[in-house]
């Protein structure tokens, strides 16, 4: 169970988490020797999972992203692991969700343009395995993302 100087260590890495382990101690109020073995243990019990890189897709030339809701056609009996694998092998495919209810499956779907998603979404999409129904939901804002939690 996590004690007030990890949350508060947490909270601090979470507002900035590209700053130096000496500034990030000081925030946190902890020795870099402290934040160091917190961090170590937080690792090593799941708590933090990595640190990665977070790319603006239209910086790179991707302007359209699109969601996808898939119902399965569930009479196959690996309906979802086919279609998963399948799905996992498209490279635009950034998201994949899957849902108990009417929508099985929600593919989060990056392009460049309308033109190549419409060539992404006959060509590859499309063709994945047992799909049963398709609703395609283009993104016009993003209103809120964050990743970080309440601590």
């Amino acid at each position: 169970m996590l004690d007030d100087t990890d949350r508060r260590i947490l909270r601090q890495y979470q507002a900035a988490p590209g700053v130096a382990s000496a500034e990030l101690a000081e925030r946190a109020g902890v020795t870099p020797s402290t934040l160091a073995r917190r961090l170590a243990a937080m690792r090593a019990e799941g708590v933090l999972r990595g640190v990665r890189g977070v790319i603006h897709w239209p910086a790179l030339g991707y302007e359209l992203e699109v969601s996808l809701r898939v119902t399965l056609d569930k009479t196959a009996p690996r309906a979802f692991d086919e279609f998963i694998a399948g799905a996992r092998g498209v490279p635009e495919v950034i998201e994949i969700q899957t849902f108990l209810g009417t929508v099985d499956v929600r593919l989060a779907v990056v392009a460049r343009d309308l033109g190549h998603y419409q060539t992404l979404y006959r060509e590859k999409l499309l063709t994945l395995p047992h799909i049963a129904d398709i609703e395609a939901l283009m993104h016009v804002a993003l209103v809120k993302h964050d990743e970080t939690v309440p601590l």
